[in-house]
Formats: C-alpha cells, sequence, structure tokens
C-alpha cells in the first residue's frame, strides 16, 4: 500500500483535540448517550402540538399530571401513536446510516467514502420508484405503499449482488473496481429513475419526489418492528469487524500477515453496508450527508480508532438525524420539510469544508 492509503486515519490523529484523547471509551459513548436522550426528550415535546415538560412527564407515566386529565390523555396519544415511533424510527435510520458511512471510510480508507458511492442508495430508490410507477399498472394501487419497502430493500440488495460479481475475481474483491462500478451503476439507477419520472403521473410524481428527498412523516411502530432486526444485526457485527478496520489502515498486506482475512473482511462489510443502508431508504427514503458527516467529524475529535468510532456513530448518527427531523417538522409548521433537504443544507457546507480541507493538506 501507498502512504496516501494510510493518509486519511493520519489527518484525524494529527487533528484531534489534545484535550479528548485521554477521555475513556465509557465516557465518550455515555456522554453521546445522554446527548442522544435529551434530543429524544427535546423531539418528542416540540411540534405542532406542543407537549409542555410537566405534561411530557405525566404523558410518558412518570408523574402524576396536573389534573387535566384530558390533555394528559391527548398527550399520550401523540406520543405513542405518532412522536415515539417517528423517535426511534429517526435514531434506527441515523445510526444505520452513520454507521455504514464509518464502515466504507475505514473499507476504503478514505473519509469523503460513503453509501451512496457503491450506488446502493441509488438501487433501493429505483426500486422503490418502480414500485410507485409500476404498481397502479400491475398490482391496481392495492399492495403499492406496503410493498415499497420491501422493494427499496431488494433494489440495495440486488446492486449488492451485481457489485460482488464485477469486484470480485477469483476469490479476491477489489476495492478500486468496486467503487467504480458502484458509480456506473448508480448512475444508471439515477437514469432508470429519470426514465420513471418521466412516465410518472402527477400523484406518482409527488410520490416520487417526496421518496428521493427522504422523509421520516409515515412512521409507524410496524416500520420499527421492521427496522429492529437490521438495527440489531448490524450491532452485533461492529464488535467483529472493530479490529479488522483498524489493520486495513496499515493496508491490506499488513493486514493479511498480522492475521486479519482480509477477503472476509472485505465481503462481510460490504454486506453490512448493503443492509444498513439499504434497511434505512426502504424505511425513509433517501437521505443524504449523514453516512459521511458523522463518521468524518466523530473521528476528528476521538480519533479513527473503530472500536469506538463505530458504537460513536451508532448514537451520534441517532442524533444528528434526530435534530435534523424536528427541525423539519418545526421550521415551516404546520407543514413539514423532507428530512433529506435539512440533512442536505446542514451537510453540504460541512462536506465543502472537509474538501477544501483535504485539498490544503495535499498541497493540491
Amino acid at each position: 500500500m501507498t502512504e496516501a492509503a494510510v493518509e486519511p486515519a493520519t489527518i484525524a490523529e494529527q487533528h484531534r483535540p489534545p484535550g479528548l484523547r485521554a477521555l475513556p471509551r465509557w465516557a465518550v459513548l455515555a456522554g453521546l448517550a445522554a446527548l442522544l436522550v435529551a434530543a429524544a426528550l427535546v423531539s418528542a415535546a416540540i411540534g405542532s402540538a406542543g407537549i409542555p415538560p410537566g405534561r411530557l412527564a405525566a404523558a410518558l407515566g412518570l408523574t402524576g399530571g396536573d389534573g387535566a386529565a384530558a390533555e394528559v390523555a391527548r398527550d399520550r396519544l401523540i406520543l405513542l401513536s405518532i412522536r415515539l415511533p417517528r423517535i426511534v424510527l429517526a435514531v434506527a435510520v441515523g445510526a444505520l446510516l452513520a454507521t455504514s458511512g464509518t464502515i466504507m471510510q475505514g473499507l476504503f480508507r478514505n473519509p469523503l467514502a460513503d453509501p451512496g458511492l457503491v450506488g446502493v442508495s441509488a438501487g433501493a430508490g429505483l426500486a422503490a420508484a418502480a414500485t410507485i410507477v409500476l404498481g397502479d399498472k400491475i398490482l391496481g394501487g392495492a399492495l403499492g405503499p406496503e410493498l415499497l419497502p420491501v422493494a427499496a430493500f431488494l433494489g440495495a440488495l440486488a446492486v449488492t449482488a451485481m457489485l460482488y460479481r464485477i469486484a470480485t475475481s477469483e476469490g479476491r474483491t477489489s476495492i478500486a473496481t468496486l467503487l467504480l462500478a458502484g458509480l456506473a451503476l448508480g448512475a444508471l439507477a439515477g437514469a432508470g429513475t429519470g426514465l420513471l419520472v418521466f412516465l410518472a403521473d402527477d400523484r406518482q410524481l409527488r410520490d416520487i419526489t417526496f421518496w428521493t428527498l427522504g422523509s421520516l412523516a409515515g412512521s409507524t411502530w410496524p416500520k420499527v418492528w421492521a427496522m429492529a432486526p437490521f438495527l440489531f444485526g448490524v450491532l452485533a457485527a461492529l464488535p467483529v469487524i472493530a479490529r479488522g478496520l483498524d489493520m486495513l489502515v496499515l493496508g491490506e498486506a499488513e493486514a493479511f500477515h498480522m492475521g486479519v482475512p482480509v477477503e472476509g473482511l472485505k465481503r462481510f462489510a460490504i454486506v453490512l453496508v448493503a443492509a444498513a443502508a439499504g434497511a434505512a431508504v426502504a424505511a425513509s427514503g433517501v437521505i443524504g450527508f449523514v453516512g459521511i458527516v458523522v463518521p468524518h467529524l466523530l473521528r476528528l475529535v476521538i480519533g479513527p480508532g473503530h472500536r469506538t468510532l463505530l458504537p460513536a456513530a451508532v448514537l451520534f448518527g441517532g442524533v444528528v438525524l434526530l435534530v435534523a427531523d424536528s427541525l423539519a417538522r418545526t421550521l415551516a409548521a404546520p407543514a413539514e420539510l423532507p428530512v433529506g433537504i435539512v440533512t442536505a443544507i446542514l451537510g453540504a457546507p460541512f462536506f465543502l469544508l472537509l474538501l477544501l480541507r483535504q485539498r490544503a493538506v495535499v498541497g493540491l
């Protein structure tokens, strides 16, 4: 491996604030967990029907309330039926997007890597658009909404399978070929989505638009339960790949000589990325920048070690998307912005600063 291959981790190490280097792992994760709880409480309290802190505690069953039984009952209904499913789904989607971005950046040894680079999100978006446009004609519109998340997930898996076929030869997976093939497949999926947009009627066009912009407006408990196996599966796999991703920073040959099954690790990591990003897109549509901003920001603050970085990304990804969704619900109230617009507004300037910073480091 060339010296440039280890450059992202070296940059993160050099720019880590000295005061945070000595923080124990549990303190970092506990602080992020507390931040997540605080963001969830604020998100539960704000909205078109605001819930003051006293009534929020009563609606959650923590206190006896202030005597206004009708208001407490209404608040409890809003929380249990609308806001809590949305909060849990936002945390799950944010965690999956941030985790998939962290794995991608560790795998490619590049802080600019993102699940969208390998066409996973584009493939899921194409399958969802096809379901919206063709569902009315084939199924009469009866099962379109129910099939939408399933189709999006299958689209992500289909792109992953094609990437394997293209990038793997004689049992070895080429990361460079994987990246280039992902860009090509993403462009092809984008063209297919554009064709479906051209064929769609006004209602279908609105549905595709809101899907591609990302939204958590349709959050329900069944969606949360459907997301749970993917979230728990990804979380269970993180300790397995953390050491391998750390060793990959030194280069594939060095990692192999240190006992890391490099090819198996790459295959396993790509499957995790497909499962995490595909499940997130299936639940909420296409939401950008979470997968690139969260891991890079954490890497600058707490360092490049994946043993801490991966669980930190889970927590902070949930915080970021929860804050973005709270802004989407309140900035244009009583209307609601697609959360993908908010993450783009917040993430795009950071991404540009990242590019300029990388340019300054390499002296271009």
